[in-house]
């Protein structure tokens, strides 16, 4: 492309200080160096982590360095590549990943665990493996959320976190599967591996919970029983396949203690998708003793709970799940097939498109729980002039 090997000058929404809304610049964005990939953003889900890092920085999250900017759920076609990159090659289609597959390490290797730790410190830094960002704002460097920072007409990512998908694929709707859609669906089937017939409980019903619920209804669960406090969410839940929907406020009593009564004993899989520790404290005591599964999907840094030792003695198996516990690289490209092939559903998390100059209205719609999932076009805005 005629870009390659220039500084792009493109639209990015910044953030320049915590608890403050997003504001949208033009920056510069670097050509890749070696082993990383510059990919056009065309899409980017709103993700509630997104928010929270944001407004909720130094609470629940852990305060990132800024100017920032955000964005890690997306889809795009790869620009250009640097040095030594061998499995992209300009306008493939591709999904960025927050979660690194080097495909080398011993955890790549390892059918345990999906945690691979290739660039993990820096971008958790907000940098690249040089130790610097390829995005700057009015002559200051802008630090990249997770490695990704999608909120960007442009970005640069390593090429141990992307994921070549199928050409046909529309990339406003598979954006999702970097992270919501693939963190809660592969909740049940790869870290909970929910069996056939059996009772699910889902707290939680944002596009993670009902990513969850989608998990458990393809494993043939019997009772999925979706949990929430918003009861507009209900007629999605079912949707996506709930047995039945459960509002907080509905009860007097804990909800640990409604379900072990309505499933006389409690459930077999408990999905946790909230991520707060009250939350979790009920998820894990909804679940039946002996065999019980609870599994949290609900992402928190610093917050603590308390679980009564006697939960876990007594045969419950408490597990965390990162990115659905899927090999990103690896397993992207086979749920975008699923989706493809009408196997899996991404329309129905929609239901906002916004441009990138409305980014902020992304986030107050979350904040009043009236969006599921909002996504980001990229492409509406104006760039023709921006570029050298």
């Amino acid at each position: 492309m005629a870009t390659a090997g220039k500084v792009i000058k493109c639209k990015a929404a910044v953030a320049w200080e915590p608890s403050k809304p997003l504001s949208v610049e033009e920056v510069d964005v670097a050509p890749p160096k070696a082993h990383e990939v510059r990919i056009k953003v065309v899409a980017t889900g709103v993700c509630h982590t997104d928010r929270e890092y944001l407004y909720e920085a130094g609470k629940g999250m852990k305060l990132r360095t800024f100017p920032l900017v955000l964005g890690h759920e997306a889809a795009g076609i790869v620009e250009s590549v640097g040095p030594e990159v061998t499995q992209f090659a300009p306008g493939d289609k591709v999904i960025p990943l927050f979660l690194p597959f080097c495909d080398a390490c011993d955890r790549c290797e390892n059918p345990k665990t999906n945690f691979c730790r290739k660039n993990w410190e820096n971008t958790q830094a907000g940098v690249l493996a040089d130790g610097t960002s390829r995005i700057s704002c009015k002559g200051q460097q802008v630090y990249q959320f997770l490695g990704v920072s999608s909120f960007c007409q442009y970005t640069v990512v390593p090429d141990t976190s992307l994921a070549k998908i199928n050409s046909d694929a529309p990339l406003d709707k598979v954006c999702l599967l970097g992270c919501s859609v693939s963190t809660g669906y592969g909740a049940a089937l790869q870290t909970g591996k929910v069996a056939k017939d059996s009772t699910c409980a889902v707290f939680g019903l944002d596009a993670v919970g009902l990513a969850a619920v989608m998990g458990c209804k393809a494993a043939m669960a019997k009772s999925i029983i979706a949990i929430d406090i918003n009861r507009a969410k209900f007629e999605k839940a079912k949707q996506f396949g709930a047995t039945e929907c459960i509002d907080l406020n509905d009860h007097d009593k804990p909800i640990q203690e409604v379900l072990v009564d309505k499933t006389n004993g409690g459930v077999d899989y408990a999905l946790e998708c909230v991520g707060e520790p009250d939350s979790m404290s009920a998820a894990l005591e909804s679940t039946t003793e002996g065999c019980g599964t609870c599994v949290f999907a609900g992402w928190t840094e610093t917050e603590t709970m308390h679980v009564q030792v006697i939960n876990i003695l007594m045969g419950r198996t408490l597990k965390g799940t990162y990115f659905g516990g899927w090999k990103s690289a690896k397993d992207v490209p086979k749920l975008v097939e699923k989706y493809m092939e009408k196997k899996l559903m991404l329309d129905e998390f929609i239901t906002h498109n916004l441009p990138l100059s409305q980014i902020n209205s992304a986030f107050d719609l979350m904040k009043r729980e009236e969006s599921i999932r909002t996504v980001i076009s990229l492409e509406q805005e104006d760039t023709a002039d921006l570029h050298p």
